[in-house]
């Protein structure tokens, strides 16, 4: 799958008549609780000819792509669209430079958008956007007898990367299962968590799953912590003018 993706990049490329900097998997995959059944999720950063740039007018940033009979979702955002939301510590974007899965980079660009990710990082902004994302999933599974067991995951996933900006004081990794190891709380919980992870890997993701109350528990118990905390975090730092440079660096490898 890996080269059929690599492949389609190529043709996107010439069809659009951009250049890719960046492609990665996100979504269940990157995460590391896929189903048999997951698609796959591929979002790039991209940039047109310098040119390009050289306008008044607004133009489309974005580009989104439903291959497959949907199997293959390719989104791709301007490279300037993404250092805009750099400085916003877009949490989607700050998830997908961290990828373990990578299908296209740039030497020296994916190194520069990390370094910049850890200077503009503003922890209140990724506490709403988890905390957001925690409270949506839970919504979902709360109350409920059986429940889907991959909403259990992004309920818990969102969770504990709230917990991680608190405690840590950093990004939160994408890669679920470093979080659960890294955290402090409780090794029973842990332990279910992977047991859980164990067995969506079998299963499809429609499956149903009987609710478990302990872990619902605790989402609930550390959702409330993180609503406690938020005001007190750090805001977002002033306008970096250093990504004016490594906007002008990026424009730079077009060829």
């Amino acid at each position: 799958m890996e080269k059929y993706i690599q492949d389609k990049l190529k043709e996107i490329e010439k069809e659009k008549s951009i250049k890719i900097l960046y492609a990665c998997e996100t979504g269940s995959r990157a995460w590391g609780f896929p189903s048999p059944d997951s698609d796959y999720d591929v979002r790039m950063i991209y940039m047109h000819e310098p040119d390009w740039y050289l306008t008044l007018s607004d133009k489309k940033d974005t580009i989104e792509m439903m291959l497959d009979n949907g199997e293959l979702d390719i989104t791709g955002w301007d490279f300037k669209k993404c250092l805009k939301l750099l400085w916003k510590s877009n949490g989607a974007l700050l998830e997908r430079i961290q990828s373990p899965i990578v299908y296209h980079t740039t030497d020296g660009l994916t190194e520069m958008f990390k370094n910049y990710a850890d200077r503009c990082f503003a922890p209140i902004a990724a506490m709403h956007h988890y905390s957001g994302m925690a409270k949506n999933s839970f919504d979902d599974i709360e109350g409920k007898d059986e429940i889907k067991l991959k909403k259990l995951f992004y309920a818990l996933r969102a969770t504990l990367a709230c917990k991680w900006i608190i405690e840590k004081d950093s990004i939160p990794p994408i890669v679920f299962i470093t979080m659960v190891n890294e955290l402090e709380f409780d090794e029973k919980l842990k332990e279910r968590i992977k047991f859980l992870v164990d067995l969506k890997s079998g299963k499809n993701e429609n499956y149903m799953h009987p609710q478990e109350k302990e872990l619902a528990d605790f989402i609930r118990e550390q959702l409330t912590v993180a609503d406690e905390k938020a005001d007190s975090l750090k805001g977002r730092k002033e306008k970096d003018t250093d990504l004016d440079e490594f906007f002008r660096y990026g424009l730079k490898t077009w060829k």
